[in-house]
């Protein structure tokens, strides 16, 4: 049976393959994603096209390490109302002031996906989700980052859509999965394509 890889520390993202019934084993890949990112920025490539380019890095960097493996890799890119994006919180109050800048507003979340075989990507895909944040007081944001913290220093937009972060919204469109983290089920549709996965 092929080897599956998850190029991600990502708790969330091992959480729903173990939970859809998707055996991998996952490992961080290595790669320096603010020099690609800066890199990317700097030749004004679009926040989609980052996203891809991000996960393509992760499983590409592992399929070259393990040539017999499937290797997943994803990233997410959040471009705001205004085109600029944000980057994950480094601190409660860099938290604070994206949530302020989110608010009342409609952004996007773009979750992509990339499959790695020998080295060479071999699938792709990204999904766009647009979430309206509705209008937030201070209060609440500062309540908010104090007791979610540690949930979401490592989110993209500060929030954990699973967790209290669905008090952020007033409108999703979107996959569920996607917002998580992963495309997962264009993904797990490739994978029944493989084989890997029955029909």
């Amino acid at each position: 049976m092929t080897q599956l890889i998850l190029a991600s520390t990502s708790s969330a993202r091992r959480m729903m393959l173990a939970q859809a019934g998707v055996v991998v084993e996952a490992f961080a890949p290595m790669v320096d994603e603010d020099s690609i990112k800066q890199s990317l920025l700097n030749h004004n490539v679009s926040a989609r096209d980052i996203a891809d380019a991000l996960a393509e890095a992760k499983a590409v960097k592992l399929a070259s390490k393990f040539p017999a493996a499937l290797v997943i890799g994803g990233d997410q890119t959040l471009e705001c109302a205004d085109g600029s994006m944000l980057n994950k919180p480094q601190s409660p109050e860099d938290a604070i002031a994206q949530l302020a800048q989110m608010a009342g507003a409609t952004h996007k979340l773009y979750s992509a996906v990339v499959v790695a075989e020998r080295g060479e990507p071999a699938w792709r895909f990204v999904a766009t989700s647009r979430m309206t944040v509705r209008p937030l007081s201070d209060d609440f944001i500062a309540d908010y980052v104090a007791v979610n913290w540690d949930a979401i220093r490592h989110c993209v937009g500060c929030y954990q859509i699973e967790g209290a972060g669905a008090q952020l919204f007033s409108q999703i469109q979107g996959g569920h999965f996607d917002i998580m983290g992963l495309p997962l089920l264009p993904l797990l549709s490739f994978l029944r394509e493989r084989g890997i996965l029955a029909t």
